[in-house]
């Protein structure tokens, strides 16, 4: 009986792997190069953006706190998401994506009867909202040059996989970042290279998370610049190329 739990499990694994994610139809498209382009964008905490030469960057004015920048859109359970970051102060950051986010009951994450968020990460983790989060860069004060992204699932902060190292904290180039979801399956890569790679069961840390916003958090020492974030439907094929 193992035995035969066994060959089907690994079964599965060949079946996941075999998958090949291709971009479907253009969900949303934003250069994020000027100030009208994030007009209708929602910041919580202490961030502010700015805009140069097709780039727009966040940073916090005196590094007075954390910060959270939300897409407007809701995108479905199945997409794949691509932006452009290049990191213009080395000596801390920690860079992180929300995706899938809604309330706990299914509500907008903004919606007036959710408590207010203000950047503070326990906010995001074990307050009122459920969602993914990849740290793909990291390099905080408290815990600088950390090896290796993490996954987590909230609510609840469950780190459900340490991947590989995503953009590195003394990286001054220009990285290409890809969230893909897939139902319960995640992958992101930076620069084509795989860095996380997980498929949620429904089981050990409660029901998959479909459809949300997506929303880029910083804490208070990061200054990135972002550009030409796009987020296309999920499509699948019995191929793999990637």
């Amino acid at each position: 009986m193992r035995t035969v739990l066994f060959v089907f499990l690994q079964l599965c694994m060949l079946a996941a792997e075999a998958q090949h994610f291709s971009k479907g139809k253009l969900l949303y498209a934003n250069s994020l190069s000027t100030e009208e382009s994030t007009s209708d964008w929602r910041m919580e905490g202490f961030g502010q953006v700015g805009f140069k030469d097709g780039w727009m960057t966040m940073q916090s004015a005196g590094e007075k706190g954390h910060h959270v920048f939300w897409c407007p859109e809701q995108f479905p359970e199945r997409f794949i998401a691509e932006w452009e970051v290049q990191n213009l102060n080395t000596s801390a950051g920690l860079c992180i994506v929300f995706f899938a986010a809604k309330g706990q009951d299914g509500e907008d994450i903004h919606a007036a009867a959710l408590p207010k968020r203000s950047g503070r990460f326990s906010d995001y983790t074990k307050g009122a909202i459920d969602n993914y989060h990849i740290s793909y860069h990291a390099n905080a004060k408290n815990e600088p040059f950390r090896e290796g992204a993490n996954l987590r699932k909230n609510r609840g902060f469950h780190k459900v996989q340490s991947g590989e190292v995503g953009v590195p904290a003394d990286s001054e180039a220009v990285h290409t970042v890809k969230l893909v979801k897939h139902k319960g399956r995640i992958i992101l890569y930076v620069d084509a290279r795989k860095v996380i790679d997980w498929e949620d069961d429904g089981v050990k840390w409660g029901k998959i998370l479909e459809d949300g916003r997506i929303g880029f958090r910083q804490m208070k020492w990061t200054r990135f610049a972002y550009r030409n974030f796009k987020v296309w439907e999920c499509e699948t094929s019995a191929q793999d190329n990637q």
